[in-house]
């Protein structure tokens, strides 16, 4: 094995390309989109250096154009996942003895070929898969993996860098080990980003990863895969297996080796993983680690003293860029009475100017919703708004889903602070807003605080510092991650780690050393030198 205190290269945020007319990014993302909307993909499972074609398949097709199928993937059956299980466990040992650095370059040479050679196929695979504009894709699927990646092999090496007090009789010593057993990833369909990190992450620690991703997200994730390989992770450390996600998860949670969970989706799901997890807890080898990031009902708040254009802006952007589909969205907005006529105008006129359609058009700000079952949901709500005598819709309110599922971006405007869309995440381009009485400050910081179940992101706006405290104190176990004076949502990994607490997830802060402890397992090595060789001690001598 090599010797030597190796220095990994300095992390530095990836910088995000413009895609401005004529530039050459822009043509190359059009090229790539092209191609890949022209041809027909199959997707294998990927079980050690197996490629494996069930026969048993789904179509892929993209949200903007349902009808328009871009390929087929395999669905695993329950042997197929306990071949994996038993695969990964195969490859642990050579792979968790892999000296570090070697583990890092790998993911290091990833976030490169994703700045570099598969940035436009990664991107557009995301304008596809999930309808995002070329500016989310970007700050997504390349910027953010990017991150994630050559941050976290630096979190690393801070991890293993921290090591306890010695002196000139002990050599005290911490030993990072990985889990012993293996980790199940399970991804979301709404960042190309997450579904690459959370496999990635525990496997960059040493860990061998069992890999699902969401069936919305296999397009994109398949560019991960091959980005994996081109890399050099060898086989067997990270296995992806697509299908029934109650097959999969009760066939790993029944073995004995599993030793956690990383996950991203729904609070609903999540309690489930954590209940299965608990009642199976004797028959683990170790105490699972559970880490999730679930859902939010994000909030803006507006102190009388906020500058209306920031307000609208962070509404507008919050709400629905992506058409509402990250947890961090804005779904709920509280608006002071004096504040409201100009917002509400300022509102209405930027909403309105929102282009609707296909992320091929770089002018359209909206695109569509994940998936049929996402658009009825959202236009249930909408239709119940249109009824209800407390709610009104001021703008937007209609939707389609002939070819693609799309939903206009919609204001609804309540009298009651408590009313359904103020309280439950609907994940999609609906935004909530109530207002308030100017002399109502303070109650209404308890009335955020007090709503939601959710405590994932939230964001004040306010010109007035006095204010801004008793937000940020009042709103303090409200949101995971506050902001203020800027849009509850884009955190960027080394500046803004990730997460919530209640019901929005364990708050292990991904883009963060934090998130990376939870994948080790310390090991205290103490070495003394001169060892004693009589065992009574001084106290015990004759006066």
């Amino acid at each position: 094995m090599l010797k030597g205190f190796f220095h990994v290269p300095k992390a530095v945020n990836e910088p995000v390309k413009s895609y401005a007319p004529n530039s050459p990014e822009k043509a190359a993302v059009l090229a790539a989109y092209k191609k890949m909307w022209n041809e027909k993909i199959e997707v294998p499972l990927y079980i050690g250096s197996e490629e494996i074609k069930t026969g048993n398949t789904r179509t892929m097709s993209a949200p903007h154009d349902h009808q328009h199928i871009v390929g087929t993937y395999h669905l695993a059956e329950k042997k197929h996942v306990e071949k994996a299980i038993a695969n990964a466990l195969e490859s642990k040992t050579k792979w968790a003895n892999m000296a570090w650095e070697q583990r890092a370059a790998i993911f290091l040479k990833a976030a490169e070929l994703i700045a570099g050679p598969y940035r436009a196929r990664i991107n557009a695979a995301t304008m596809i898969a999930q309808s995002k504009t070329i500016f989310q894709a970007e700050i997504d699927a390349s910027c953010e993996l990017i991150d994630f990646l050559r941050y976290n092999v630096e979190f690393m090496t801070q991890i293993y860098n921290d090591q306890p007090k010695s002196d000139s009789a002990v050599w005290n010593r911490l030993e990072y080990r990985p889990l012993e057993g293996f980790v199940y990833a399970i991804t979301p369909f709404n960042f190309t980003a997450i579904a690459a990190n959370l496999p990635a992450s525990a496997a960059m620690m040493g860990n061998v990863v069992l890999w699902k991703p969401s069936d919305s997200q296999v397009f994109s994730a398949k560019i991960i895969i091959d980005i994996f390989k081109e890399a050099g992770l060898p086989d067997g450390v990270i296995n992806v297996v697509f299908g029934d996600a109650q097959m999969i998860s009760e066939t790993v949670f029944a073995s004995r080796d599993f030793a956690g969970v990383h996950f991203t989706g729904s609070t609903h799901v999540f309690k489930d993983i954590w209940k299965t997890i608990g009642m199976n807890i004797h028959h683990y080898k170790t105490y699972p680690r559970i880490v999730g990031e679930t859902g939010g009902k994000d909030f803006i708040i507006a102190h009388p003293s906020a500058n209306v254009k920031q307000v609208v802006t962070g509404i507008a952007r919050g709400a629905f860029e992506f058409q509402g589909q990250k947890c961090s969205a804005a779904s709920r907005a509280y608006i002071p009475k004096s504040l409201w006529n100009d917002v509400k105008s300022q509102l209405i006129t930027d909403v309105k100017s929102m282009k609707m359609g296909s992320p091929e058009d770089f002018s359209n700000f909206i695109t569509a919703v994940i998936h049929e079952g996402s658009f009825d949901k959202l236009a249930s709500y909408i239709d119940q708004a249109k009824k209800d005598t407390n709610a009104e819709i001021i703008i937007g309110g209609n939707y389609d889903k002939s070819k693609g599922y799309f939903i206009e971006p919609t204001v609804i405007v309540t009298t009651d602070p408590k009313y359904t869309t103020m309280e439950t995440e609907l994940f999609g381009p609906v935004m909530t807003i109530y207002v308030y009485e100017d002399s109502k400050w303070n109650e209404t910081l308890q009335l955020v605080d007090q709503t939601s179940e959710y405590a994932l992101t939230g964001a004040v706006f306010s010109q007035d510092r006095y204010a801004i405290e008793e937000a940020t104190t009042a709103l303090q176990n409200a949101a995971g991650n506050f902001y203020v004076n800027d849009k509850p949502t884009g955190a960027v990994v080394g500046m803004q780690p990730f997460g919530g607490a209640r019901a929005s997830g364990t708050n292990d802060k991904a883009g963060s050393a934090l998130n990376l402890l939870r994948w080790a397992s310390p090991r205290t090595i103490k070495e003394t030198f001169v060892t004693p060789e009589d065992y009574r001690y001084p106290f015990l001598g004759e006066i």
